[in-house]
């Protein structure tokens, strides 16, 4: 296995200053954020497929520091009624071009979450997890059966049309794929170019064993993608509240949970075992370090991130 970075975290740096930066934490390879809900600072998608010129030049400063683009990322919710769907949409597909255009095979994105309803404005995630009162069932009926999964028939074909065969979703919360079994429905009802960005993080947060994930997502040939990214339960908190958290991010303090930087949430000995049986799983392919710890500096996360996944890495 080999670290990458998510450049995300990096985005108050123009791209080349990023890629130097990536340089000197020791690092040859990125995962950036080309549409979505991205800042995409480091990606000008539009004018990478219209500027040939650009693109060259574009591509020119990553070869000349032997980094690697190893993913292009567009979590967004395409599946949103309205504008905010339309422009995920439509990032999505720029996204997939611009991958082709780089020879760039793999995708990182979220399945995205419908409304509950053809009338409702808003997505709905609330009815996607329970199944009472009686009428939840007939919502989540609707979110797969009549927008889902023809959205994602639709998309998969023309990934596969543009050479791109691995789109790695991010199992996160508030999206209708946030575990293996939506995943792998998912994935047996649309297409096996899809598969899961493993990051542990969520599956702790929602109370999961990401290291018991991993035999049922490798058998069935679904672990695409890995993020580095680590959360911490919060003691004293959660046993009070539970793990469902509605304050900002930035409220460490009162959160029952948090993202922290790798090593700050789970030991370097689970985080051990997280890739050794990742590794046994048959993965060995990038890992990209994804930063979101607000308790800390951007640089020191990044560092003591680095440290932890460079000790634990089946390499």
């Amino acid at each position: 296995m080999q670290l990458s970075l998510i450049t995300d975290v990096l985005g108050d740096l123009p791209y080349t200053e990023m890629l130097d930066k990536v340089k000197s934490y020791g690092i040859d390879a990125v995962e950036m954020t080309s549409g979505g809900w991205g800042g995409c600072q480091h990606v000008n998608t539009q004018r990478l497929l219209e500027d040939d010129d650009y693109f060259q030049a574009y591509v020119e400063e990553f070869k000349k520091r032997d980094i690697k683009i190893v993913a292009l990322n567009c979590s967004g919710n395409p599946l949103a009624p309205g504008e905010m769907g339309q422009r995920h949409s439509q990032t999505a597909y720029q996204t997939i071009e611009l991958a082709s255009k780089l020879g760039v095979e793999k995708v990182v994105m979220m399945s995205g979450l419908p409304a509950g309803s053809p009338e409702d404005k808003t997505p709905n995630w609330i009815s996607s997890t329970i199944s009472w009162p009686d009428y939840m069932p007939d919502v989540l009926k609707y979110q797969w059966q009549d927008v889902a999964i023809p959205w994602w028939k639709k998309f998969t074909q023309f990934a596969k049309d543009h050479g791109i065969n691995k789109i790695a979703l991010e199992e996160f919360p508030s999206q209708l794929v946030y575990n293996p079994r939506t995943l792998i429905y998912l994935r047996n009802e649309v297409s096996d170019i899809i598969g899961m960005n493993l990051d542990p993080s969520h599956m702790i947060i929602m109370g999961s064993d990401p290291i018991a994930t991993i035999r049922p997502l490798a058998e069935a040939g679904a672990i695409f993608h890995v993020h580095g990214k680590d959360a911490r339960i919060e003691r004293g908190m959660a046993a009070v509240n539970g793990l469902v958290e509605t304050k900002k991010v930035d409220e460490s303090w009162a959160r029952s949970w948090n993202y922290v930087a790798v090593g700050c949430g789970q030991s370097i000995t689970w985080w051990k075992e997280f890739f050794s049986v990742l590794r046994m799983s048959g993965y060995n392919d990038y890992v990209s370090l994804e930063m979101e710890d607000l308790t800390m500096s951007v640089d020191a996360g990044i560092k003591t991130s680095i440290a932890a996944l460079n000790e634990s890495l089946s390499k």
